[in-house]
């Protein structure tokens, strides 16, 4: 017996320097001594048909050889899958104002009452770029190479975290695709979303899954990928004959632009650099513009635009092993009122930055801000401290017990965005932290031999159940960080409220049970989040119709030039 289900609802509603770049960012930056002013001018096509034709050129943090993937199901690496998203389409889509699945190329769902089957309704008439037809057994031929990579992979290609207890996808009919899981997963719905679950011609499965990811895939959207070369660049081109755009896309035909072009720019302020001096038209930032750059970008005529990236905030994790410091549950709970959140984002990013809420992002769907949990004040911060047995004596700059120095390790990489602030907000309370700079490669030795007392991460997905793959060790792709953030009852709290709510595909039970586990993430000092992780893209004013996805990604289907 099944249950029809159109839609799923979220509870909530829902955000090589040249010298002529060098001469423009330094002109402009004169200009700029004088205030802060972030505004610009806009789209200079607003009220406007808009115009074919035009390549755009697009600015990324580069890639690298770690990190050399274009595949959709095995990357995790923002700036590709933006890219992605334009030449690979999904079943269904997320609403980026309200979280709510609509559908996309699947026009309708079934959910059994006991959420182990996923019945799917194609949509006619979609079509891969190599003009194979997306039918049925297109999505199978998708779904079981997917899991041949999650299996290959030992679970470490990104996508393999949407597939959790996927068992078998099944052809129905032409039209009609059953997904059967082993155990209920209800966040499987909104990966079908993902660009991650994005599909590819079946022809894409005939290569090598190292192909794949060197660019050797077929998609079926609005551009197709032409070229993909780590470390140098992307390139997209328009295709005929495109129909079935997100229902978000106000443009229902072929896209307006010829050619994307995308490169990779390491330095920040070469990358706005070459925005203002008209070399590229988005600048897309890893780390969100300095106000100093953002000002410049205004200044320029170009305009700013910025979302939320949903899932897991920037947030730090502790190590309650014996013998570390926040083993003490009032040590934790001090951190909370030690650290001035609003100062934080104020300083790091400029006045208008949103102030982190809790655990996650606050366009994740069942987000709960926990901010009174959070609310700064160093001298509720002392008092507990106090209790705890970590005094201040007169004279000292920091905390004692029994002789030992209140000392928290973090281990950061190289130029770790806000740590001395945070630093200096722990000082404050008497609390000293120790910025250890390390490098990728030594990550993951720190975190198995816990040579940490904090330590970052973070998970983009417009879904809570995001977290599962940081704090539940049996599906945590660091299980030892996942050990080390918890004690064994709250660790085991939390898995069971996780388990519940990927049990359920009742919207208002999911929103009980994950409004309950952000809650547990404070009360128990498991999550210490610092602040939102905001997408910014700079914009020459020429560029029309730009729009985020729900995944805070670039939607390109819209995106006109201005002559």
């Amino acid at each position: 017996m099944t249950t029809t289900t159109r839609t799923a609802r979220s509870p909530r509603k829902i955000g090589r320097r040249s010298a002529a770049a060098v001469a423009a960012a330094m002109t402009l930056l004169v200009s700029a001594c004088g205030g802060n002013s972030t505004t610009a001018s806009g789209p200079s096509g607003e009220g406007k048909d808009p115009v074919r034709g035009g390549t755009l050129n697009i600015a990324f943090w580069p890639d690298n050889a770690a990190f050399a993937c274009i595949d959709p199901f095995q990357t995790y690496w923002i700036e590709h899958r933006s890219l992605i998203r334009n030449f690979a389409d999904s079943l269904t889509d997320q609403n980026p104002d309200t979280g709510e699945i609509v559908p996309w190329l699947a026009t309708a769902w079934q959910i059994s009452t006991d959420g182990l089957d996923y019945t799917f309704t194609l949509r006619d008439g979609v079509t891969f770029a190599d003009g194979a037809p997306l039918d049925a057994a297109a999505v199978k031929t998708n779904f079981d190479g997917f899991l041949d990579v999650a299996h290959t992979s030992n679970g470490t290609a990104y996508g393999a975290s949407y597939l959790v207890g996927l068992d078998s996808t099944q052809v129905i009919d032409p039209k009609t695709v059953r997904f059967h899981f082993s155990r209920p997963n209800a966040s499987f719905l909104q990966a079908t979303s993902t660009t991650n679950l994005a599909l590819l011609s079946p022809a894409s499965f005939q290569k090598t899954a190292q192909q794949r990811c060197l660019g050797d895939v077929i998609g079926s959207g609005a551009f197709k990928l032409d070229n993909y070369t780590p470390g140098q660049g992307v390139s997209l081109s328009r295709r005929t004959g495109y129909r079935w755009p997100s229902p978000f896309n106000k443009n229902k035909g072929d896209a307006y632009l010829d050619k994307i072009q995308a490169g990779y720019v390491a330095e920040d302020g070469v990358r706005t650099g070459n925005l203002v001096s008209g070399q590229i038209d988005i600048a897309w930032p890893r780390n969100p513009f300095t106000l100093e750059d953002r000002d410049l970008i205004g200044r320029s005529g170009a305009y700013l635009r910025s979302r939320s990236l949903p899932g897991v905030s920037y947030t730090l994790y502790p190590n309650v092993s014996e013998g570390h410091p926040l083993a003490d549950d009032q040590v934790r709970q001090a951190l909370y009122h030690a650290v001035d959140l609003k100062t934080f984002a104020a300083t790091t990013f400029g006045s208008d930055y949103p102030v982190v809420g809790g655990p996650f992002d606050s366009t994740t769907p069942y987000y709960a801000a926990q901010t009174g949990k959070l609310a700064y004040d160093p001298a509720q911060a002392g008092s507990i401290l106090d209790a705890a047995g970590w005094k201040l004596a007169p004279g000292d700059q920091y905390r004692s017990k029994d002789g030992k120095r209140l000392t928290l390790t973090w281990p950061i990489a190289p130029g770790t965005t806000g740590s001395e602030l945070f630093q200096d907000q722990l000082r404050k309370v008497g609390i000293e932290l120790q910025l250890k700079t390390i490098t990728a490669a030594e990550r993951n030795a720190v975190i198995s031999g816990g040579q940490y007392d904090l330590l970052d991460t973070y998970f983009t997905r417009a879904d809570p159940g995001a977290l599962q793959f940081i704090l539940v060790e049996a599906l945590a792709n660091s299980k030892a960080l996942a050990r080390n953030a918890q004690k064994p009852d709250t660790a085991a709290r939390i898995a069971d409220l996780f388990s519940r709510a990927v049990q359920s595909t009742d919207s208002a039970v999911r929103q009980q049970i994950y409004g309950e586990l952000q809650g547990v993430l404070v009360d128990a000092g498991v999550t210490f989040p610092l602040f939102e992780r905001v997408q910014y893209a700079g914009i020459r004013n020429h560029v029309n119709g730009f729009r985020f996805t729900s995944e805070a990604f670039i939607d390109l289907d819209d995106v006109w030039i201005q002559p």
